[in-house]
């Protein structure tokens, strides 16, 4: 029933956010994951201060250490002064719907300190490794004034290339002995990696998945657009439990967010990231008018209408899209 809470302060937990109150932020982020009514107000009072913070994505198969090397990146990005802000997209609990995982017990060093804000988001079934309220909870912590925010995500293979849409620079983990290597070629992970990190590096077989992952850079080297256009993604060794590593993944980091500066990509991305958001939202409003639709048409009798052979789809959707045209106006 925590939707139904329509008595939030709004401009006041924005206020209270942008001056770093942990507590309003983790307020506005409840706001996005239960679709608060306040919401609209919540992002207008937001836009001005967003835009700043850079989206870091880390995705990989079960058991690679995202978690322990999402804990060794925000160490190194604090050793930097950095603010930052981490949501880790859990599994849902079948009964709640909430996380199952709650804030990571392996960040439990930064849970004090507070220039780190850290949050689970239920993924509630969403597909592709992340939950439709990331891109908003995003919104906050940007507003918020996080210089940094890492988005990890459930774990879940081949469907979790929709991390890539959603952040500046995409980190995919491997580690040695998991037949990543096969894996990342057959998930279409070479198409979305911008750093890949090859964690457990004192495990045997690390050099090999660095080969490995060189062979299958270079094959696909040979086509598509120039290679002097191209970001070749760096492979960094890391042994994320020993902190080992993070700052040549932050140094990385850095290099391809200079790429993207120089090539104008860094835009690109955000602005097709807000389309995408934007699009989005008009389609959760455009479902929510058609199921309040009352009298004529409604998505039921249309597709009895469909199978019956006496309306088309097409024709079908353009009816219902006309009838909630003229129940909002």
């Amino acid at each position: 029933m925590r939707s139904s809470r329509r008595d939030a302060d709004v401009p006041a937990l924005v206020e209270a956010a942008r001056g770093g109150s942990a507590r309003a932020v983790a307020r506005l982020v409840s706001m996005v994951e239960d679709g608060h009514p306040g919401l609209r107000e919540v992002a207008a009072g937001l836009a001005p201060h967003t835009g700043r913070a850079y989206v870091v994505g880390l995705t990989g198969s079960p058991g690679v250490g995202k978690s322990t090397s999402t804990n060794a990146l925000v160490s190194a990005l604090r050793r930097r002064e950095r603010r930052v802000g981490v949501l880790a997209v859990d599994p849902s609990s079948p009964f709640s719907g909430g996380a199952l995982l709650g804030d990571r017990i392996r960040m439990e060093e930064h849970a004090t300190d507070p220039g780190v804000f850290i949050r689970s988001i239920a993924s509630r079934g969403q597909l592709g490794g992340l939950s439709f309220g990331t891109p908003q909870a995003i919104r906050v912590l940007d507003g918020a004034g996080c210089d940094v925010i890492l988005v990890e995500t459930v774990g879940v293979g081949q469907a979790e290339i929709e991390i890539a849409s959603l952040a500046d620079t995409t980190i995919v983990l491997l580690a040695p002995g998991m037949g990543d290597g096969i894996q990342a070629a057959k998930a279409g992970i070479l198409e979305i990696a911008d750093v890949y990190v090859v964690n457990k590096a004192d495990r045997d077989g690390a050099d090999t998945t660095v080969r490995d992952l060189q062979g299958m850079l270079g094959l696909a080297g040979r086509y598509g657009v120039d290679p002097d256009d191209r970001w070749r993604p760096p492979i960094v060794k890391t042994i994320a439990s020993r902190g080992e590593g993070a700052d040549d993944v932050l140094a990385a980091i850095d290099a391809h967010r200079e790429w993207l500066e120089k090539t104008g990509g860094l835009r690109d991305r955000r602005r097709a990231r807000a389309a995408r958001e934007v699009e989005a939202i008009a389609i959760a409003e455009l479902r929510a008018r058609i199921g309040g639709l009352h009298g004529g048409s409604t998505p039921d009798s249309l597709a009895d209408q469909v199978l019956d052979g006496e309306l088309d789809p097409y024709s079908a959707a353009d009816r219902l899209l006309r009838e909630s045209a003229r129940e909002t106006h």
